[in-house]
């Protein structure tokens, strides 16, 4: 009944939200009105005369969250939770026990213990899950679970816990947060400075500023600013964080939107740290958004040789709309493009294939452009990096295997049979390696379905079906079966970029986050690429001109 009360009232709802905002009525008024009129009766009879207790505030918050998925996945209904959710990113700071965690399936596990906050000094571990917290059973807790564990600094809270099947207890207390944007940054040889920028929150321009300055009086004389799975954020960061390296009064981004107050240009506005030091970005696939402008940007004013993979082509802006009762209404309002003109954008949301999934720029489709030095870049799929590194791609394969937590728990497994005191001593080969795709094979790979094994189950599930006859039941369990041998073949295929995810993921078990970003410095190969490339000047010169 649920999921049928969702559907039906998606155009009233999405009446409603409009009229809590700021729009422009325009002829559509009336059908405006109308529909609201209909929700309103509609809804009232519902919670008058359903046979069974229903939650209304409940029930208006999941129809206008499945209503927004038909548009695209940023425009996004906050309730109160989520808003102070979204403050708490953005600022980089909250109380809580410093811990990043999972909440899905009735439980929390725990993915990363931050170093010297409270979930490490309780010693929780990654892959530890929470069952429950002072009196509440997290299986039987309806409400986000997620809250349970935020709190006033210095408040305590017990928590019971498993790990490989035993039960634990121990009591945190909890503290302030710290976020930070900048993680870590370092010298990587004598002459080249390295900075990890992972957030877009109010500390990151601020941050990369003073570990450039820092890096800089450490005798840096070349700068590898690394973006990598770097999600975005806030907008002036990027353009502040650009602004570090380029002058006063450069086209960074441009909005563009039917709605005419929304279309700007953005340009730096303060005096640069440094505009000649030579510069690598590095990005990937999970590079998003606010990563993408500042890569983009760098690229196209030529002020930097981007390198890794293609990175996640994010290129729609959203904005904040304050509704009724504390609520917002994260609403996509403009596309961004990059000073040379380019849109970034890889999924078209307003044209999807007949499944309802939106539709990927095909690369012909892409339209080529021009940087400031005349090299040509092009659109319609993320940020094309100038030299492409093979094991910084993510296949739609490993995308499975990091959602799905098989490459988490094969890390929970290793570490808790494994021990490293060194990190110099640190190794993951190929025996290792062949370890994890026996586990994967002797698991099944069901957490991995094919487009065309859906297909197919699709039309064997169809009353046509059962009338094809034997033989082509056999042929269709030969097909499933050919299906299941190339995806273990996909281990081997994919085996790059699934051993530096495996590695990040091990690594960070024993030597905190700072330990893998130390361990990269001289292991990781886009690093060593990027020093390379810095290294020759000439080669530099020449990427760029």
């Amino acid at each position: 009944m649920k999921k049928i009360f969702k559907r039906r009232i998606v155009i009233p709802v999405l009446a409603i939200v409009f009229l809590l905002g700021t729009v422009s009525f325009k002829s559509d008024f009336f059908e405006i009105a109308k529909q609201i009129e209909i929700f309103t009766t509609m809804f009232k009879q519902l919670n008058m005369n359903y046979v069974d207790e229903t939650n209304p505030a409940e029930l208006m918050d999941d129809a206008i969250k499945e209503m927004l998925n038909d548009l695209d996945p940023y425009t996004k209904f906050y309730n109160e939770q989520d808003v102070e959710a979204a403050k708490i990113r953005n600022a980089g700071e909250y109380s809580g026990i410093g811990a990043s965690v999972r909440r899905n399936n009735k439980k929390i596990t725990i993915i990363e213990p931050y170093k010297d906050y409270p979930a490490d000094k309780a010693g929780l571990k990654a892959g530890d899950e929470i069952i429950q917290i002072d009196d509440i059973v997290i299986a039987n807790f309806k409400e986000d679970t997620g809250e349970l564990l935020k709190g006033a600094a210095n408040s305590t809270i017990n928590i019971v816990y498993k790990r490989q099947g035993k039960e634990y207890k121990t009591k945190l207390t909890r503290s302030k947060i710290e976020v930070d944007a900048v993680p870590f940054f370092d010298m990587i040889d004598d002459k080249t400075g390295y900075i990890v920028l992972a957030k877009f929150n109010k500390k990151a321009s601020a941050q990369t500023k003073d570990a450039l300055e820092k890096l800089k009086e450490d005798g840096a004389e070349r700068i590898v600013l690394d973006l990598r799975s770097n999600p975005g954020g806030l907008l002036r960061e990027s353009i502040a964080i650009v602004n570090l390296f380029v002058p006063k009064g450069e086209v960074i981004v441009t909005t563009k939107s039917k709605v005419k107050k929304y279309n700007r240009t953005y340009k730096t506005r303060k005096k640069p740290v440094d505009t000649e030091i030579p510069l690598v970005v590095l990005v990937n696939g999970r590079s998003a958004s606010a990563s993408e402008i500042v890569s983009g940007a760098l690229q196209d004013l030529d002020r930097a040789v981007v390198i890794g993979a293609r990175s996640f082509g994010k290129g729609l802006v959203q904005q904040p709309k304050k509704l009724t009762y504390g609520t917002q209404l994260k609403v996509t309002i403009s596309r961004y493009y990059t000073p040379s003109g380019r849109c970034i954008q890889a999924l078209d949301y307003w044209n999807r294939d007949e499944d309802g999934n939106a539709v990927r720029t095909n690369a012909n489709d892409y339209t080529a452009f021009k940087t400031k030095k005349g090299r040509t870049v092009y659109d319609g799929g993320g940020i094309n990096p100038d030299i492409e590194i093979a094991s910084q791609k993510t296949s739609d394969f490993t995308r499975s295997l990091l959602g799905n937590l098989v490459i988490f728990d094969y890390a929970t497994e290793f570490y808790n049979k494994n021990s490293f005191a060194d990190i110099n001593a640190f190794s993951f080969d190929d025996s290792e390696y062949n370890t994890f795709k026996q586990n994967i094979a002797s698991a099944g790979l069901d957490f991995y379905e094919t487009e065309t094994e859906k297909a197919l189950k699709k039309a064997m599930n169809t009353k046509e079906a059962k009338n094809f006859g034997q033989d082509v039941s056999k042929e269709y369990d030969e097909l499933l079966a050919s299906i299941k041998q190339s995806k273990l073949d996909a281990l081997d295929t994919y085996k790059d970029e699934i051993m530096k995810e495996l590695e990040s993921e091990i690594l960070k078990r024993y030597f905190y986050r700072e330990g893998l970003f130390s361990y990269q410095l001289t292991n990781d190969k886009a690093i060593k690429k990027a020093t390379e490339i810095l290294a020759n000047k000439n080669n530099y010169d020449k990427i760029l001109n």
